[in-house]
């Protein structure tokens, strides 16, 4: 499509400057459509075809342009290809197109990724925002990303930080060289128990398995109970473990869905040394989804590299100020490829509809030399 929206424009002798007055957005909202970082909407669409003289079929599927007006049909440029045939051919696929352009990727597939094995918290997190989904087990993020990248999942859950714990490691690395977007997001609460086989009680525990931070937030519950901690890969593995053990001496410190997933009893629940242990998910999707900028707040997210010159990181965060968008986050993180490259990751409120938003990611422009927007998506209240 950005090629469609290009070759048209110069067709038609407008700048982007003149292109995007026209069908009012900014001059960086068209900049973006031309260079394929995002794909104008529905009413932008017809305006464009509107404004230069094609049609809505021909940018969206291109091959055979259809002209609009009889204006466009006496031009040789849109009459030389024009077939009446493909009529009948652009209608019933623009139906379809209709029916199916912004289905939820959920309906499309109803196959959900998540990193871990079942009864993760990862596992659970799927299982309470999207409860009538298919959950996926994935080794590695990797493999989750790559689950929704070749269409064997519709979506992936990825836990991006902690309350406690901080942010989730190799994330920030994985989400920009990914082609998946940010569509949401979800706040799991994180309960710890104490779980271990059928006819086990507190007595006859002397370990409990799990992994190294779900153990740390418990330290002083168990230390109480003189149960010894030790330390697995996972928590979601070590219940599956203990479940094959089948030894009273030896249980795991899990969520509720890995006793149900494995049988086993919960001898203690909420045993979290501090109340509002919290992980926030982000949703991944292979399909860009942005929600109506009317509908509520909203947050976008991006990562960006700025130029190796003096203050080009105050600077490019000064279009955002002088606009009036805030920002929730800033991380900054090392670059794997480029070691001596630091690179940010970012959420701000807003949508890139809006005005403010759209002046602050032109500003930013000057002062980076890569920006990359991973998704706008609704602001979600903390759950309790």
């Amino acid at each position: 499509m950005k090629q469609r929206i290009k070759q048209s424009r110069k067709k038609r002798r407008l700048s982007q400057h003149d292109l995007a007055e026209k069908i009012g957005v900014s001059h960086s909202t068209l900049n973006r459509w031309e260079a394929g970082h995002r794909e104008p909407k529905r009413d932008h669409l017809e305006a464009l075809a509107r404004e230069l003289d094609i049609s809505v079929e021909w940018l969206m599927f291109g091959d055979v342009p259809k002209p609009q007006t009889e204006a466009a049909a006496a031009s040789s440029v849109s009459t030389q290809y024009y077939q009446p045939e493909a009529e009948n051919f652009y209608r019933a696929s623009f139906q379809k197109l209709e029916t199916t352009m912004f289905k939820h990727p959920s309906e499309e597939n109803p196959v959900i990724a998540y990193q871990g094995v079942p009864g993760a918290y990862s596992h659970l997190a799927c299982r309470e925002a999207f409860p009538d989904m298919e959950p996926m087990s994935c080794p590695s993020f990797e493999d989750a990303f790559e689950a929704v990248e070749t269409g064997k999942a519709g979506l992936a859950m990825i836990p991006i930080e902690n309350s406690l714990g901080g942010r989730v490691a190799d994330i920030h690395h994985l989400l920009p060289e990914s082609s998946l977007y940010i569509i949401g997001e979800h706040f799991q609460p994180v309960h710890h128990n104490i779980l271990a086989p059928k006819g086990a009680d507190l007595q006859s525990l002397k370990e409990v398995r799990s992994h190294t931070q779900a153990l740390a937030q418990c330290r002083n519950t168990l230390r109480e109970l003189k149960i010894d901690p030790v330390k697995h890969a996972d928590t979601a593995g070590a219940a599956r473990e203990i479940a094959e053990l089948n030894d009273p001496t030896i249980g795991a410190v899990a969520s509720s869905l890995a006793a149900e997933t494995y049988d086993l009893e919960v001898l203690r629940n909420r045993v979290e040394d501090k109340i509002g242990n919290v992980t926030r998910f982000i949703v991944m999707s292979r399909t860009r989804i942005e929600p109506d900028p009317r509908s509520g707040p909203c947050l976008t997210s991006f990562v960006f590299q700025v130029r190796s010159i003096p203050a080009a990181l105050y600077k490019s965060m000064g279009g955002f100020a002088t606009n009036g968008v805030n920002f929730i986050k800033l991380e900054s993180y090392i670059s794997i490829a480029d070691t001596g490259t630091a690179r940010f990751y970012a959420e701000i409120e807003g949508h890139p509809a809006d005005k403010a938003v759209d002046r602050a990611f032109e500003e930013l422009q000057f002062f980076t030399s890569k920006v990359k927007i991973l998704g706008t998506f609704q602001k979600r209240s903390l759950e309790k």
